[in-house]
């Protein structure tokens, strides 16, 4: 905030007389500015539709709750000062007030004087447009939250290892700096005294903000990266960024990542791995949703979801089926545009996930470096994996998979997705349940043999998906066949 207050001396200088500040944080930037002010011993005054124009340690003047009445007493001042006027937009609408504000441009040049609109949105009317200059003040970022929780901690005697502490301020980023104190103040209300599970503290106070929003949803995600069977290429990948959020990674030298493309079968776990990455970073997950952005006006709707992903970062945001937004007619190309734009010169902290089930269609300049930091082919799961999904969804269900031959059924499921491998734990479960009787092996295996995979009825569109993706994706899951090919010659 500083870097932006600290630009208005110099603005002074060069005689610009008004300057629109954005911000819904009106008691942080009023500190911000009467510490400006002092810096550089200008006088302050400051103006409020309840109290009229003040200065600091100074009455308030009732009369000049009248806005025209403050331009004018604005207009008796002789000396370089700084004018802070809060509750201002509404009074805009009176033309009196802009055309008395337009005729005022030329004292405050001479003078070297400057009017400040402070607001969260306040418009700028068209005769002064010319004339005004915007500042938008960010949310609180990581050294000022550092700081906020440093004093609280030293207050309360509380020592933190500084891995935890940065999962705090990471955590933090995107509230504002009242938002901060309360959630602190939640978290030692509820005698935790900041341990790992207050994160989601934070992050519960950031999913308020999202349920003003038409086209994002805040997902509280529980699942874990250990539920996502397979991909280790994919989940390797993950880990080694599961730090890259905090101030270790940039003084290390790393850029915050952009984001990861993930294209294959359906049913593979794309979502999943989008659901567990939120959860396994820390970080808050939304998910726009295509179908509202693009029932409504598509560009405000996208500039809309822009806007509040970066007032949240750092945040993942996960962009379903991203083909089915992108493709056809002429809004969908001028948003896709903007889509790509945004992605190659975002300087916040969002994350995307961007899956897909069909990409042939795409341009390919969504696909190029710069835009996402990699791009996953995720395939129909190997043999090992489909072991691995069978033992998490038969654990889910309360059965151990010990007494199962797991094997054996995942040697018979080749060609199945992982979410049908799911479903086909859950009907054998209903086989046995109508039986009367326990789960068995012999369920789990009449259960496969009266089941047709998707893979075998779209067995042409799935082979052209690999052929697309090999020379452009990184495979999601290890390559098995040269592990056992390894293995074997080892044994031998």
């Amino acid at each position: 905030m500083d870097d932006v207050l600290g630009r208005i001396p110099p603005l002074l200088a060069a005689r610009y007389p008004l300057i629109w500040i954005i911000s819904a944080e009106e008691e942080r930037v009023e500190r911000g500015i009467e510490r400006l002010a002092q810096q550089h011993e200008l006088p302050l005054w400051r103006w409020r539709s309840t109290t009229g124009l003040t200065r600091a340690s100074g009455p308030p003047d009732p009369e000049t709750r009248n806005a025209l009445v403050a331009l004018e007493r604005i207009s008796a001042q002789e000396s370089s000062a700084l004018f802070l006027f809060e509750d201002f937009g509404g009074e805009l609408a009176d033309r009196r007030v802009v055309r008395r504000l337009k005729d005022l441009v030329r004292e405050l040049e001479v003078r070297r004087q400057a009017l400040m609109v402070l607001g969260a949105d306040v418009p700028v009317p068209p005769e002064i447009e010319k004339d005004v200059v915007m500042l938008d003040v960010p949310l609180p970022g990581r050294a000022e939250v550092g700081r906020l929780l440093s004093v609280l901690l030293r207050a309360q005697r509380i020592e933190l290892p500084p891995p935890l502490v940065e999962q705090f301020v990471t955590a933090s980023m995107g509230l504002t700096e009242k938002e901060v104190k309360r959630a602190f103040a939640r978290v030692l209300i509820d005698g935790n005294r900041f341990a790992v599970r207050d994160v989601d503290l934070l992050l519960e106070e950031k999913s308020r903000l999202i349920r003003k929003s038409k086209y994002l949803e805040f997902i509280r995600s529980d699942t874990e990266m250990k539920g996502v069977g397979g991909l280790d290429n994919l989940k390797e990948w993950l880990r080694q960024r599961s730090a890259a959020f905090g101030e270790r990674a940039r003084a290390f030298g790393l850029p915050e990542p952009k984001g990861l493309f993930l294209l294959g079968v359906q049913g593979c776990g794309k979502s999943l791995t989008a659901k567990a990455v939120g959860n396994y970073w820390r970080v808050p997950l939304l998910r726009l949703d295509v179908a509202s952005l693009f029932s409504g006006r598509a560009e405000e709707g996208l500039r809309d979801t822009i806007r509040i992903a970066e007032s949240l970062a750092p945040v993942v945001l996960w962009i379903d089926e991203i083909e089915k937004a992108f493709l056809g007619d002429t809004t969908g190309n001028r948003v896709f545009g903007a889509l790509l734009t945004w992605m190659q010169e975002k300087e916040k902290p969002v994350f995307v996930v961007a899956t897909a089930n069909e990409v042939r269609g795409l341009p390919p300049e969504l696909l190029r470096k710069g835009r996402f930091d990699d791009i996953f082919f995720v395939d129909l799961p190997n043999v090992h994996e489909r072991l691995e999904i069978l033992d998490i969804h038969v654990r889910r269900k309360g059965r151990q998979p010990e007494s199962y031959d797991l094997l054996a059924v995942a040697e018979d499921t080749e060609k199945y997705s992982g979410a049908e491998l799911e479903q086909l734990v859950i009907a054998a479960m209903f086989r046995a349940f109508a039986a009367g009787r326990e789960l068995s092996q012999d369920d789990l295996i009449k259960t496969v043999r009266d089941t047709v995979p998707l893979a075998v009825t779209m067995d042409d569109r799935l082979k052209d998906l690999r052929e697309w993706a090999r020379p452009r994706a990184r495979p999601a899951s290890v390559d098995t066949r040269r592990i056992a090919f390894f293995s074997d010659w080892e044994e031998g």
